[in-house]
């Protein structure tokens, strides 16, 4: 049920213009612009319509609407990854947040991993998260723009996040879950586009293990082919997990601290 709450003057003002023009996230100064009153008076704006529960603020100076619809107690929530969109200009979501988009996986995350080349804090949003990954410029390539209604957000391309997790398992839940986001995607990747992503970045861990996995899994024998190459010294199969050697991999360069039945306990063995 809908409750109607009393607006004054500007709050009404700053509302329709906003949703006239379809603005869902926005700052305090498009609030100074639309309002134009003093800084003070645009103030007391705000925190009369975040008391009244028709914004919530996303972090200081930013903002989201709050559906008339939703009633006096905000049980609403903007699509995150579009409240994304409106803290940073250079982004994409990424790594497990990304896997969970493509149906690599069936966990779903505790929160938003975004990469970007800034650093900038976690920003928590309703009872999500959102964490910002800083990663290099060279490294920032690989990410498409979706549309969602009348709004849109950036995230890696099933390729990209394919070779992120390779390269950053940690923040996908370790080499098991990227085994398993391989697996799911082995029917639906641009093998060449992802070897095109791994000769860009030029990190053998990454190579390594993506040819490791494709052996474990029985899976691209000509992708092996391409992958293999004379590897100088060794690199941990999983980073992720604790840094005990086992075994190793000689064609791989890899030690090994993960065993087979762990990298592929998703199966049910």
């Amino acid at each position: 049920m809908t409750q109607r709450i009393k607006l004054g003057p500007h709050e009404t003002k700053l509302l329709f213009e906003l949703e006239k023009e379809n603005i869902k996230t926005f700052s305090f100064h498009q609030a100074e612009e639309v309002l134009s009153i003093p800084y003070q008076s645009v103030a007391n704006v705000i925190y009369r319509l975040k008391r009244k529960k028709r914004i919530m603020e996303i972090e200081k100076g930013k903002y989201t609407l709050i559906p008339a619809r939703a009633g006096i107690e905000g049980h609403w929530s903007e699509d995150i990854f579009l409240v994304v969109d409106s803290l940073l200009e250079d982004y994409y979501i990424g790594f497990q947040s990304a896997v969970h988009y493509w149906n690599l996986t069936e966990q779903i995350p505790y929160q938003v991993l975004v990469a970007t080349t800034k650093r900038k804090r976690p920003v928590k949003y309703n009872s999500q998260q959102i964490r910002f990954i800083t990663i290099s410029k060279k490294r920032f390539f690989g990410f498409i723009q979706v549309q969602n209604n009348d709004h849109s957000f950036k995230i890696s391309s099933l390729e990209k996040t394919i070779v992120d997790i390779l390269l950053f398992p940690q923040y996908c839940g370790g080499l098991s879950e990227v085994s398993k986001a391989i697996w799911q995607a082995r029917n639906d990747l641009d093998w060449a586009q992802v070897l095109k992503f791994l000769e860009k970045l030029q990190v053998s861990s990454a190579v390594r293990r993506l040819g490791y996995v494709l052996e474990i899994l029985e899976l691209c024998e000509n992708v092996r082919e391409k992958l293999i190459q004379d590897f100088k010294g060794f690199r941990w199969l999983d980073p992720s997990s604790e840094k005990k050697v086992s075994e190793y991999s000689k064609p791989w360069g890899l030690i090994l601290n993960v065993s087979e039945e762990e990298l592929l306990s998703w199966k049910g063995f």
